[in-house]
């Protein structure tokens, strides 16, 4: 049975009959619409029920057909997402590079980035390296400025780690 036939919540079942109804009405070619069906199946598995497996087959699919790059940078943010999920930093990260190769302006991307970098940090200071943990969280920093230029209030966290840490820079 298909994922959008499995759903059991409400904002689930919205979101895909709001996909569905835009499949039908919006003009594009079949390549474009099959890579937004598995797209969204994609994002049904990895939010509603965790099933990450399930979640990557459906965005390399989507990968494989979608041709757009502003499109595929949201497919491989999600692929960085469930790479996250699965403690799997370093895939992540190079998921979230890709990204922002294809959107540079994709703050969500930036921000992950910057959570990433900020846990090594938290890392190196419980390992008893502060030198290297002072070098990841001004990483961090770095990507959470470009991410709250993107979207300003967007990241109050953030900006308040940088405010109280001194890396912000008006």
């Amino acid at each position: 049975m298909p994922r959008s036939q499995r759903n059991d919540n409400f904002i689930d079942k919205t979101f895909t009959i709001v996909a569905d109804i835009l499949l039908r009405i919006i003009p594009m070619a079949p390549g474009e619409k099959e890579a937004f069906t598995y797209y969204r199946d994609g994002v049904m598995s990895a939010q509603s029920e965790g099933e990450y497996a399930e979640a990557l087959q459906n965005y390399y699919e989507a990968m494989r057909l979608e041709t757009d790059p502003y499109d595929r940078s949201y497919i491989l943010y999600n692929i960085g997402l469930v790479h996250t999920s699965n403690g799997e930093h370093t895939k992540a990260l190079e998921y979230y590079f890709q990204a922002l190769e294809r959107n540079p302006s994709l703050p969500q991307a930036l921000n992950n980035t910057a959570l990433i970098c900020h846990y090594r940090g938290e890392q190196a200071i419980r390992q008893g390296d502060p030198e290297t943990a002072e070098a990841w969280f001004d990483q961090a920093a770095e990507y959470w400025e470009q991410a709250i230029a993107l979207a300003p209030g967007n990241y109050i966290e953030a900006q308040n780690w940088l405010k109280i840490t001194g890396r912000f820079v008006e």
